[in-house]
């Protein structure tokens, strides 16, 4: 009844405008009555988006067993069954993009999903980062560069009509967003670059301190003289 009734939305969305279409003449094309519908989607957008219940619903079960040493793979990997989802009915999924470019009002429906799949992704990246400080807001960066890197590559093949494989380009993404959080925190950067040089006593050489500096590989060397330079000169 659930896809009948979703169905039957649809095509009167498409057939009509969203906004011209009733609950009444959803439920007369599908043949039921008005508590049936309401029974299944409390709103005209509920009907639009009829799969996501259960999307979040495989992806919360998904990360609930997954192996707690890659937790940036595995919320990738999560992202992962959304992108299934669209790609297991191209035609409708870009006709549902096209609609909800038109109406404003699914638009912003669409936004609340994406963050309850944002939401879902960082309560899985707190419960292994942390949820204070610099855990839980590491978390909530990861999964919204997660979100942003599959909306992109998904968009990419939503506008091409559902043409070639959309896999592809949502890879790719996401293959940026591991690279960059994939490995294990360090210490804090300056300006994304190095980190504060420490001066640390050291017992024992009759040679006063000696200076450590953590950068970010990849940072420019003025950064790092930069940072020596004033930890030596301090001190």
């Amino acid at each position: 009844m659930r896809e009948v009734l979703a169905q039957a939305a649809f095509q009167l969305f498409l057939e009509r405008g969203f906004e011209r279409t009733t609950v009444d003449d959803i439920v007369a094309r599908a043949g039921v009555g008005r508590r049936s519908f309401f029974r299944y989607f409390p709103s005209k957008e509920d009907a639009v988006f009829p799969d996501h219940e259960r999307c979040l619903a495989e992806m919360t079960e998904f990360l609930a067993a997954a192996d707690d040493g890659d937790p940036v793979g595995a919320v990738s990997d999560a992202a992962r069954i959304v992108l299934r989802m669209y790609a297991a009915d191209p035609e409708f999924s870009v006709q549902r993009y096209r609609l909800t470019r038109e109406v404003p009002g699914l638009r912003t429906y669409e936004l609340s999903v994406v963050r309850r799949y944002e939401q879902t992704l960082a309560g899985h990246l707190r419960s292994r980062f942390g949820a204070d400080g610099d855990g839980a807001l590491r978390a909530e960066v990861i999964a919204a560069s997660v979100v942003a890197a599959h909306n992109n590559g998904l968009r990419l093949w939503l506008r091409s009509g559902g043409e070639g494989d959309p896999e592809a380009a949502v890879d790719h993404a996401l293959a940026l967003v591991r690279d960059v959080w994939g490995r294990p925190a360090v210490a804090p950067a300056v300006s994304g670059a190095a980190a504060p040089a420490l001066s640390l006593e050291v017992p024992g050489d009759g040679e006063g301190e000696v200076v450590v500096m953590v950068a970010r590989k990849g940072a420019p060397m003025w950064r790092v003289v930069q940072q020596i330079e004033a930890a030596v000169g301090e001190n």
